[in-house]
């Protein structure tokens, strides 16, 4: 049956007499994406280059639904596709995975993708992922006269290392971590007690915030697509330990200004000499200044 809507598909072709549809399903990861094939192919040499001009489509690997797989990191994929249509890289702020982005491009052979994500280095071997040559010509151009240029390069250079503005004008903001949690009381003659069971830790804030602390243990799943600028309470941790959530928050800048519970108990069975069990829902908020 897939075969079948791909050959319906090929009937579709552009006009360069390619085997391959125009409009190409591609399932990357688990994640679907719809693209053209003029975009796939419009880097020469590349991966997606070879496999969608020099291979055939019996070649190629499909999923259950006939669409082409490929076996790589999908979220991140949609910035390698971003890149194939205008050959222009746009990252959201506080973009925490740049190097597992760099990665995918070196995969997919997109070697002027891969020297736009390499970390730059200063002339005392320092790493500066965020400034390069021409932004510190860009900002010299903005003085005029010699003693402006002195100015300007006084304040972009300090002991001859490029500063990036990012590490000195963090963002300040609040972000909101939750939990649902429950443990068992045993009956009165015992002195033993259940540990208490993390369900899940949810994340709200502004999602610029969210995940710049969290980067790629933060779970997207369920709102992957809100503007950094916006806030969100869907978001949730791929780890059930608060104590690992407080460190990163800590290490971030953050510190907790408040915070508030709330439970109940209820009985296993309707009589009361059984275990009790305890729910509860904790919320903790952290700020940085």
């Amino acid at each position: 049956m897939a075969l079948a809507d791909t050959e319906r598909g090929v009937s579709n072709c552009g006009d360069s007499g390619s085997p391959f549809p125009e409009i190409i399903e591609l399932n990357v990861g688990g994640q679907v994406y719809v693209t053209r094939h003029k975009t796939l192919i419009a880097v020469p040499d590349s991966l997606l280059w070879n496999m969608f001009s020099k291979k055939s489509p019996k070649e190629l690997a499909r999923d259950s639904k006939g669409r082409f797989f490929l076996d790589r990191d999908g979220f991140l994929f949609r910035y390698i596709l971003d890149y194939l249509r205008d050959l222009n890289l746009v990252l959201p702020d506080y973009f925490p995975e740049k190097s597992r982005l760099q990665r995918e491009a070196d995969f997919f052979q997109l070697r002027d993708l891969t020297k736009q994500l390499s970390p730059r280095v200063s002339k005392d071997n320092s790493i500066s992922e965020e400034i390069g040559q021409s932004d510190t010509e860009e900002g010299a151009q903005q003085q005029c006269g010699p003693s402006g240029g002195a100015e300007t390069l006084r304040a972009v250079s300090v002991g001859g290392a490029m500063r990036s503005p990012s590490l000195d004008s963090r963002k300040a903001g609040y972000i909101t971590i939750g939990y649902r949690g429950s443990y068992t009381i045993g009956r009165d003659i015992q002195t033993d007690a259940k540990f208490r069971r993390v369900a899940r830790i949810t994340v709200c804030g502004k999602t610029a915030l969210a995940k710049e602390v969290f980067g790629d243990t933060l779970n997207e799943s369920r709102d992957p697509d809100r503007p950094p600028e916006r806030y969100t309470s869907r978001y949730y941790l791929k780890y059930n330990f608060l104590e690992q959530a407080f460190d990163k928050l800590t290490e971030m800048g953050f510190h907790m200004v408040a915070c508030s519970s709330t439970g109940t108990c209820a009985y296993t069975s309707n009589d009361p000499n059984e275990d009790k069990i305890w729910t509860s829902y904790t919320e903790y908020v952290f700020c940085r200044d």
